[in-house]
């Protein structure tokens, strides 16, 4: 891997006593597509903002092609920026949004002219150039905002949650349209969504930011199937986390104890008496009546809940805490009320540090109840 384009080190952004943005390091190769994804509040459009030059940056440096830029002014920097509501200038038409940008450089007509026609035809609008943006629908607003930036030329596009105000269908049009765009062009995308969805289905690289900090970056296969935080495992899609206590450590694995059972898994680098968490997506949880080597997890179906094509199980535990498991609609399901225990392949569950005192409290109540009931 080359260096990156843009490098983020050690970045602060503080709003007077408000800590947004905490000590962020960050690198984005040339060329990728890099989602900032997160909640609201979690510091990613201001991290955007600060590539951009629309926010100072409290501590730290910004690097855009080895230069630091963090001093710099937004029409400085070589990037643009599409936003969420566009930002049309709305007396404009299409074509003279797309040319604003290389009119106030004083780009010669003739130029302008047939970069304006390049761009027109790679965003598929051709015979919208006189209409005005109130003519227009959101998907074709959004076009042109993204055809004004990119007739910059810029060596990084950066996007402001752009597809929030679309309607379910078009957003998911403008989805691949974009990405495909983007692959085209070769060119830089940083983008900000708090949509999962959207993130692991456009990005090269997600980078999860949680109150001001990046809690884990990876490819959306990396961020979906090992999750490095219970954030990320709770944030990105849907997964079953499950508090649990190390009794044992040998050459093979892991022997754990939860409220309502106990596993034996493969993994290694934990020590006795540490607190884990257990993640499992609800498509790698299965159930059988039967036993299961290494595994003592019962539980009760509660209901079933069809979904198109799968079915959503939901399983009440011992200690009441209700799991989640979908299966194709084709498979033989269990009764409401079936006795049941509950497995994984070892290789589809992850287990996580914590050092959380509210769950060792929580564990170490259960292991002191449980000794007296059996001194008892």
């Amino acid at each position: 891997m080359g260096e990156p384009i843009i490098r983020l080190v050690n970045v602060v952004k503080c709003y007077h006593e408000n800590q947004v943005v905490k000590k962020l390091n960050l690198d984005i190769q040339q060329g990728e597509f890099l989602t900032l994804l997160g909640p609201s509040g979690c510091g990613k459009t201001t991290t955007l903002r600060m590539i951009a030059g629309f926010e100072s940056v409290t501590e730290g440096q910004i690097y855009l092609e080895g230069n630091n830029v963090a001093d710099l002014k937004p029409n400085q920097r070589d990037v643009n920026t599409v936003f969420q509501n566009y930002a049309l200038f709305p007396h404009m038409t299409v074509e003279d949004n797309i040319a604003f940008g290389l009119v106030e450089k004083r780009v010669k007509k003739s130029e302008i002219k047939q970069r304006v026609a390049e761009m027109i035809k790679m965003v598929q609008l051709e015979g919208m150039e006189k209409r005005m943006p109130a003519q227009m629908s959101g998907g074709q607003k959004q076009r042109v905002a993204i055809a004004r930036a990119l007739i910059n030329n810029p060596r990084v596009l950066l996007l402001d949650e752009p597809l929030g105000a679309l309607d379910l269908k078009l957003r998911k049009q403008m989805q691949s349209e974009l990405k495909h765009l983007q692959k085209r062009l070769g060119i830089t995308f940083v983008f900000v969504t708090h949509d999962q969805e959207e993130a692991l289905t456009m990005s090269d690289r997600i980078a999860v930011m949680n109150g001001g900090v990046l809690e884990q970056i990876g490819t959306p296969r990396e961020i979906y199937n090992r999750p490095e935080t219970k954030f990320v495992a709770d944030f990105i899609g849907e997964s079953n986390v499950l508090d649990a206590y190390v009794t044992e450590v040998s050459e093979g694995g892991i022997h754990v104890k939860m409220e309502f059972g106990d596993a034996v898994l493969k993994a290694g680098g934990f020590v006795e008496e540490e607190m884990v968490y257990l993640c499992v997506r609800p498509e790698n949880l299965k159930m059988t009546k039967e036993a299961v080597p290494n595994f003592n997890i019962y539980g009760t179906v509660k209901e079933h809940i069809f979904i198109g094509s799968v079915c959503k199980t939901v399983v009440e535990l011992a200690s009441g805490l209700e799991v989640k498991m979908t299966s194709p609609q084709t498979d033989e399901l269990y009764a409401v009320g079936t006795r049941v225990n509950i497995y994984w392949r070892e290789d589809q569950g992850v287990i996580l540090h914590t050092k959380e005192e509210q769950l060792y409290n929580l564990i170490e109540n259960t292991v002191q109840i449980e000794g007296g009931m059996h001194e008892a």
